[in-house]
């Protein structure tokens, strides 16, 4: 019991890394929030995020995707390491990636070494949406951002430098970064509750919904302040890449990119508890503002997003092939009965 914990935190950590910078690219980008702060901001929403709205989402991590019966020690230990190994290989290269898309990969995983993959949650709900949503972002970003921001802007009704660098506005763009942080906590720390909650259930035998707030809670108390630890050992570098090398973007573009990206998360989230990359759909509405001011061409020529694509390409297959090995390993060597 204990190594699965220890792994979740380890997770914790990596998932902290990636999340802060969905979080607070935007505000770091613009400048209107010190480094040192956002640490303890974010690891304190994160928390209740997870407390308030990740019930939905955690449930799915822990019986929507592999047969609850089978989540042990043995099996939640293999997901946990191989998604940290995944996110650990992003972390180190500076590139957020997509916790839930990891873990989701990790867990489908043995279902389909023991033939026990059940196709229906993952191709009708989980698929359509990582796909869908980052779509929806980018594209309500980019008509904010083209047809309603840049026309006020050049016809001078949008607001004059004093507005733009006012305490109102900067205060407007601190607190939507922290909405942003409260998404992730609905969202991704379910990525390590969801199958710690259901296998402490299944380790103590308890009956099915007596306990489950209480180690819902638990879990979350382990788990949400190892968010905060990640964001000051990650953070710096990967918010650089998306708040500052992507494109420079004021303090309006900002709060559009904070506010559609958390939205279209915790809509996620409350709605159908589906696991959901809010790293994409970040970035997606970074991709859709600098597109709209600057164009296709250029945005492109950056870089950084092609790296990006290439990173939320390879971590996913990465934590579902180091899954598949683990698990192959216990199989071979007679670990199976744990399962």
């Amino acid at each position: 019991m204990l190594v699965p914990f220890l792994l979740g935190m380890f997770l914790a950590i990596n998932m902290g890394g990636s999340g802060t910078a969905p979080s607070f690219s935007a505000a770091y980008g613009a400048n209107v929030i010190r480094k040192s702060l956002i640490p303890g901001l974010f690891g304190v929403m994160v928390f209740l995020g997870a407390t308030l709205a990740g019930g939905n989402t955690a449930t799915t991590l822990g019986k929507g995707i592999i047969n609850p019966n089978q989540m042990n020690s043995v099996l939640v230990a293999v997901v946990f390491f191989s998604v940290a190994i995944s996110l650990l290989i992003a972390n180190i290269s500076g590139i957020p990636q997509s916790t839930s898309q990891s873990t989701v990969c990790a867990l489908v995983a043995p279902t389909v070494y023991f033939r026990t993959f059940n196709s229906e949650k993952l191709f009708l709900e989980i698929l359509p949406t990582w796909f869908i949503l980052p779509l929806i972002s980018f594209v309500l970003s980019f008509i904010v951002g083209k047809y309603i921001y840049t026309p006020l802007r050049r016809r001078g009704y949008t607001i004059s430098s004093k507005v733009n660098n006012s305490y109102l506005l900067k205060g407007v763009l601190v607190i939507l970064s922290l909405y942003v942080a409260f998404a992730i906590g609905a969202n991704n720390v379910a990525n390590a509750t969801g199958p710690l909650i259901q296998m402490t259930i299944n380790f103590f035998e308890l009956e099915p919904g007596k306990y489950d707030w209480f180690i819902s809670k638990f879990s979350i108390l382990i788990i949400a302040p190892c968010f905060a630890i990640g964001s000051s050992i990650f953070g710096k570098k990967i918010m650089n890449n998306t708040g500052k090398e992507i494109i420079l973007f004021g303090r309006i573009e900002a709060a559009i990119i904070a506010f559609i990206s958390a939205s279209l998360l915790l809509c996620a989230s409350l709605i159908k508890g589906i696991p959901t990359s809010l790293v994409q759909l970040n970035v997606a509405a970074i991709i859709g503002i600098g597109i709209a001011k600057l164009g296709v061409k250029n945005i492109f020529l950056k870089t950084k997003v092609r790296n990006f694509f290439f990173m939320w390409l390879i971590a996913p297959i990465i934590s579902f092939c180091t899954s598949l090995f683990l698990v192959f390993l216990v199989d071979k060597y007679q670990i199976l009965y744990l399962f």
